[in-house]
């Protein structure tokens, strides 16, 4: 019988201390929705939280503690108040929006720590967490 070429293998596997190292970088800029909860949910909330949608999602529907900055306003006069050594979590609306990673690549390059969290507030709102907003539950879950 002929062997199948692997897509799966086409490309070869890094080593187990190449593929630690990614995991571990990967997690020291995303955070997600489950951990980012249960800090907050047992008073571990030394970050700051925020929302990077637009002031009318915000509005709507945010993570309670949440602040809004939304991504395109990110800048050195707009964080003048935050402390460089606090880390920043932040959140758009889901897997598919690239907001937050522009929030962050934004924060980062102005000297702060920041991680992203992932699955934003669609999924802090699939896990059945609490929201505040004039529209709460009830908002759109996308912008």
């Amino acid at each position: 019988m002929p062997q199948l070429f692997s897509l799966v293998l086409e490309t070869p596997p890094a080593s187990p201390e190449v593929t630690h190292r990614h995991y571990m970088h990967k997690l020291s800029v995303e955070t997600d929705v489950a951990d980012v909860h249960y800090d907050m949910k047992h008073g571990v909330n030394n970050f700051l939280l925020i929302d990077v949608r637009s002031a009318k999602a915000y509005e709507e529907c945010h993570i309670p503690g949440a602040i809004n900055l939304p991504s395109h306003e990110i800048n050195e006069e707009t964080t003048a108040s935050f402390s460089k050594d606090q880390l920043i979590v932040v959140y758009c609306w889901g897997p598919a929006c690239n907001g937050g990673t522009k929030g962050a690549a934004r924060l980062s390059g102005l000297g702060f720590k920041v991680k992203e969290m992932l699955g934003g507030i669609e999924y802090w709102r699939k896990e059945g967490n609490d929201v505040e907003g004039t529209l709460g539950h009830q908002a759109p879950l996308i912008g």
